[in-house]
């Protein structure tokens, strides 16, 4: 993913500079280039590929709705007060298989192009990024639920009901505990696979 400037994003900020110059950035592909409330974050994807793909399969064959996928999707969504855009790269969001989807070359879309049902991500390097920061932007976003396998505190947590900037409920459970996720998923999550 390499990030370009003038790739279609809004910029229409103070902090103009801060959102050009990452657009300019010249990201591996192997690595996460995101731009959370004002600070620049490298870092390499979260989750191991098998733990991904068995939470992908558990939901996408237990549901009753049916589901897309899309891994390294990149989001424009709402930041801290203050501050340019953030321009995120969820581990993972689920979509319905009749949302219509943004076509094109574009490395980054508004969250709200993609109708989103529920975003993942891993904790990684800097797990407060992914409890704090992206939560609230997520919910600012009112994407209905976000999934988060919280790898340091060994948890998985689903937050849901976004409202006034942040998620009204949090339900979790610890590794190797069933998590239930509610409909339109309807399934109990095995989370043993997260350890």
């Amino acid at each position: 993913m390499a990030a370009v400037a003038g790739s279609g994003t809004d910029i229409d900020h103070p902090n103009d500079h801060l959102v050009e110059d990452f657009l300019a950035c010249d990201i591996p592909e192997i690595l996460r280039g995101e731009l959370v409330d004002g600070e620049i974050l490298i870092t390499p994807f979260g989750g191991g590929i098998r733990t991904i793909a068995r939470l992908v399969s558990q939901i996408i064959r237990g549901s009753a709705a049916e589901w897309d996928f899309l891994g390294r999707a990149g989001l424009i969504a709402p930041s801290a007060p203050g501050r340019p855009r953030n321009h995120v790269i969820p581990d993972g969001v689920f979509v319905r298989c009749d949302a219509d989807l943004p076509d094109g070359e574009n490395p980054w879309n508004p969250i709200e192009d993609v109708a989103a049902t529920m975003l993942v991500e891993f904790t990684r390097a800097r797990p407060e990024q992914a409890r704090e920061a992206k939560r609230y932007s997520y919910a600012r976003a009112a994407v209905p639920f976000y999934l988060l396998v919280d790898q340091h505190r060994r948890k998985t947590i689903l937050f849901s009901g976004p409202r006034g900037g942040d998620y009204r409920r949090a339900d979790w459970a610890p590794f190797g505990k069933p998590l239930p996720l509610p409909e339109p998923f309807g399934i109990d999550l095995d989370t043993s696979d997260f350890a």
